[in-house]
């Protein structure tokens, strides 16, 4: 293994600090919505309100003794954890805990009647049966007739700045506008703050047959164009086979799940024109193999890639590409630490054991690969503001 670059963890303990107003803001506000969205009985609503105490006042509490995981997150740090303040833990540990315990206080793994339910599913089908997503579909038409290079790389676009869609960040950005588009950038800070498409596109050339593993983020209205995009890719083979590794329970808000998965084709093949063309591709696509859905448990791990099994360490080997979309797979692929910009993207992702791509939408303060003078002119622009607000983004590949 080469050896990798280092920086401070991420924790929450600085008042005034992003990772702070997530655990002290952003969590007791999913709680809410949590408790509103689903008729939860009194039993619900007793566990949520002690959450809300623990994650607020208290300390990390342990997964009670019947937890089917108990040992795995055990092993994931929290045997060194519990009796610790929130604020006090990796970032990145702590958020993924606290969805953990959130589905144990809504019962999702039982047993019982709320076994299996997704508290966040009324948000995602509210935003996939959205007028904007009616919108954003019938564009889809103007693509057709358009050279295959320029409509491949309008997709690859759309799937970037798709990840705006994230249900979570919206409830910390209610005050701004989250949907400045790349056109609002000026000269001096560009929109993409990083570029490496065309190395993306040399990867995955039209007469590829090889596999690309796709890791997905969010549901809903951004995993459309990454559907969109990945239908794409197998229709002008680019790709020969796709695997899309999604969560094996709902986490983070709107991250995706195989239902999500579902819930998105579905949409795709009941709207009219372009877009039902695409949906009836990528569902022909799932049930000959082209494309497979893949929920492994590390997709929930409150880890970075760097401490990935064996066995999705060989998945990922096996493949053409993997891109990893959003934010929070941008941290756990680079490491969820407050790297210096400038950090080589290349060198904090060494480990990897092929070829790598990130698409992301920035809205945390982990960022690398970028240069001096872009880094120079985003900080006098807007302080520290163009890393966590989403109007920026990245195209980063290495082991091209």
């Amino acid at each position: 293994m080469p050896e990798i670059p280092t920086a401070p963890v991420l924790l929450g303990g600085e008042p005034g600090s992003f990772p702070h107003s997530v655990l002290a803001e952003r969590h007791p506000a999913i709680i809410r919505q949590v408790r509103e969205a689903l008729p939860y009985g009194p039993e619900q609503h007793r566990a949520l309100d002690a959450l809300l105490e623990s994650c607020t006042e208290g300390v990390i509490e342990p997964l009670p003794a019947h937890a089917h995981d108990r040992d795995r997150w055990t092993a994931w740090g929290l045997a060194g954890y519990a009796g610790r303040s929130w604020f006090d833990v990796p970032w990145l540990w702590s958020e993924s805990y606290f969805y953990r315990l959130l589905l144990e206080a809504v019962g999702y793994f039982g047993p019982g009647p709320w076994q299996g339910i997704d508290p966040f599913r009324p948000a995602k089908l509210a935003e996939l049966d959205a007028q904007d997503t009616d919108e954003e579909l019938a564009a889809l038409d103007a693509l057709e007739g358009v050279p295959d290079a320029e409509r491949s790389a309008a997709l690859l676009h759309g799937s970037l700045w798709g990840n705006r869609a994230d249900l979570g960040f919206r409830l910390s950005a209610a005050s701004t506008d989250a949907r400045v588009t790349a056109a609002d950038a000026t000269q001096d800070t560009p929109g993409l703050v990083a570029d490496d498409s065309e190395a993306l596109w040399s990867l995955l050339p039209p007469s590829g047959t090889g596999t690309l593993c796709l890791v997905a983020d969010n549901a809903g209205r951004e995993l459309v164009p990454d559907l969109l995009l990945v239908a794409d890719l197998l229709d002008h083979g680019r790709a020969a086979q796709v695997v899309l590794h999604v969560k094996p329970y709902p986490y983070y808000v709107s991250d995706a799940t195989t239902a999500d998965v579902v819930d998105a084709v579905r949409r795709l093949t009941a709207a009219p024109g372009a877009a039902h063309g695409y949906g009836r591709r990528l569902w022909s696509a799932m049930a000959d193999g082209r494309l497979t859905v893949r929920a492994h448990p590390f997709s929930c791990a409150p880890l970075p890639y760097t401490e990935m099994p064996g066995d999705l360490r060989e998945e990922f080997a096996a493949g053409t590409l993997t891109v990893f979309k959003g934010d929070l797979n941008y941290r756990r692929l680079v490491g969820d630490r407050l790297w210096p910009p400038t950090t080589s993207f290349a060198d904090v992702t060494a480990y990897f054991p092929g070829p790598v791509a990130a698409l992301r939408t920035l809205k945390s303060e982990v960022v690398t690969g970028l240069d001096a003078r872009t880094e120079a002119a985003l900080d006098t622009a807007e302080d520290r503001r163009w890393r966590t607000g989403g109007t920026h983004a990245l195209i980063q590949v290495a082991g091209a």
